[in-house]
């Protein structure tokens, strides 16, 4: 079974909603046995052009486990938040 990573790339609207949806994502992803790698704020781009700002990384065990991350009716009602919050473009990688 290959390793996934979920990454975000993220432009802010709504710092205040942003924040409500930041903390409820955590327990969205223990169930899947999910880690959060890294959140950071964009402070160069090296080559070619980068419209978002903010970056998460989160590992998860397998493909199967993010898709049952995002899918799952926990982290489902928080899309509307989040879609209030910022612009958000999700992509999986396998390892």
């Amino acid at each position: 079974m290959s390793t996934a990573y979920l990454i975000g790339h993220i432009t802010v609207k709504d710092a205040g909603k942003w924040a409500a949806y930041r903390n409820q994502v955590p327990s969205t992803l223990e169930p899947w046995g999910a880690e959060l790698v890294l959140r950071g704020k964009r402070t160069a781009t090296l080559a070619g052009e980068h419209a978002y700002d903010d970056v998460v990384v989160i590992r998860f065990p397998s493909q199967e486990a993010a898709d049952g991350w995002h899918s799952s009716p926990s982290y489902q009602a928080l899309i509307p938040l989040r879609q209030q919050a910022a612009d958000v473009v999700l992509l999986t990688y396998e390892t």
